[in-house]
């Protein structure tokens, strides 16, 4: 009997030394889940932000038009006075539609010219329509030609006068997307008409 009595007495100490252990054991599987938690919370909080920003640096560069063939600068008269600037734009591959009213108020493509002596943010210009329908939205598919005219410069005050290796910019600044900048430098000898690079 005795015998029986020592060996609870030792199983109730081992008892204590478990109950401690595993209230220990218990207090770090709550904490490192509680830790999981906030991880995981925070993640998912991440990775939403990221997917908005992905998505509106993809709503960005899809309504954006790029370029089509080349600058084509055109002069005339016997002094050879550059008369126009044209250009051909498309939208990017799945881009949104562009508005390219010319006389529009608001919600339009805007033209800005600079050069040494001129810097105008918005001048005037033409579109013709090459491929596609007549309205003045630049549709995924559709071509478009602008046409700047820089022997009177529309709306640039002073006339620019387009010299032999001059260097000039064109910002095509769209109400949807990125902005397109254009800079080219005249050849050393004006033709009537020049490609532009």
């Amino acid at each position: 009997m005795e015998k029986i009595q020592r060996l609870l007495n030792r199983s109730a100490r081992n008892e204590q030394g478990i109950t401690g252990t595993a209230i220990i054991l218990i207090a770090f599987v709550v904490v490192a889940t509680i830790f999981a938690f906030v991880v995981l919370t925070t993640g998912v909080f991440s990775a939403e932000r990221g997917k908005e920003t992905v998505f509106a640096g993809l709503e960005k560069a899809r309504g954006s038009m790029e370029i089509r063939g080349g600058i084509v600068a055109t002069a005339t008269g016997t002094t050879l006075t550059v008369d126009t600037i044209q250009f051909a734009v498309a939208t990017t591959a799945g881009g949104e539609p562009v508005p390219m009213n010319p006389g529009g108020a608001n919600n339009r493509t805007v033209m800005a010219y600079r050069d040494d002596n001129i810097v105008d943010n918005d001048v005037s210009f033409t579109v013709t329509n090459i491929v596609g329908d007549t309205d003045t939205l630049l549709e995924p598919g559709e071509l478009k030609v602008i046409t700047i005219d820089a022997k009177t410069g529309g709306d640039i005050t002073p006339d620019p006068t387009l010299d032999p290796n001059e260097r000039f910019t064109i910002e095509v600044q769209t109400p949807v997307g990125a902005t397109l900048d254009i800079t080219r430098t005249m050849p050393a000898e004006l033709r009537t008409v020049m490609q532009l690079h």
